[in-house]
């Protein structure tokens, strides 16, 4: 792959990975707990994530969802029942005292950010019909396996990059400070902005199998 064929798909995977989102929530959700650690954990977890939907599209999972969309379906729904269950531990964890308050019980530990962050990536349906509609664009049968594998890297190495300086950025003492002082807020903005987007992808799915 050529720079001037590389480019393209250097901005295309940079405008994906900046879309805000339930990955950015989900990450920022992380570092306002744990701090830079945790919020990069998340970030190279779901750039992993990213990296094997981009494997899948390479390898022709396209054709795959045009045989059998029910499959797609499937897929769908289970990612928008995944992105409900965090939103609704997010609007639990809204509830529990905040963290900044010196005499708060301590909460029940968060799922991994490891676990999180590439189940948060795989249940986007938003990174399917990225992929599907975006990268494979840059897939054709005279592709060499080195091109595939540029195409793999540059969507896993730009995501990651993307996310671990969201992390690093907004752990830092005065944006972080900022953030705790407003932890329930931002959960419970997390959670219901998470169970939207569950609810609307339940309802394209539905509207896209049609009445029984």
């Amino acid at each position: 792959m050529t720079l001037t064929q590389w480019l393209p798909l250097a901005v295309v995977c940079s405008l994906g990975a900046v879309s805000p989102g339930p990955s950015l929530a989900m990450v920022l959700r992380h570092t306002l707990k744990g701090g830079a650690s945790r919020g990069m954990m998340a970030a190279v977890s779901h750039a992993l994530g990213v990296g094997a939907y981009a494997l899948l599209t390479v390898a022709g999972i396209g054709w795959l969802f045009e045989q059998w969309p029910m499959l797609y379906q499937g897929v769908s729904l289970l990612g928008a029942c995944y992105l409900a269950w965090v939103g609704v531990q997010a609007l639990s964890a809204a509830r529990q005292p905040s963290a900044t308050d010196a005499t708060a019980v301590p909460a029940t530990v968060d799922p991994s950010p490891w676990k999180d962050g590439i189940c948060i990536a795989l249940a986007n349906p938003k990174l399917i019909v990225f992929f599907l509609a975006l990268l494979s664009q840059f897939v054709d049968p005279t592709s060499t396996t080195s091109d595939r594998a540029t195409i793999v890297l540059t969507a896993l190495i730009i995501d990651g990059l993307w996310y671990v300086m969201v992390a690093l950025v907004l752990s830092r003492p005065r944006p972080l400070g900022w953030l705790r002082q407003r932890e329930s807020m931002i959960e419970r903005l997390t959670g219901w902005v998470l169970l939207a987007l569950a609810a609307g992808v339940f309802l394209d799915t539905f509207m896209m199998v049609g009445p029984l």
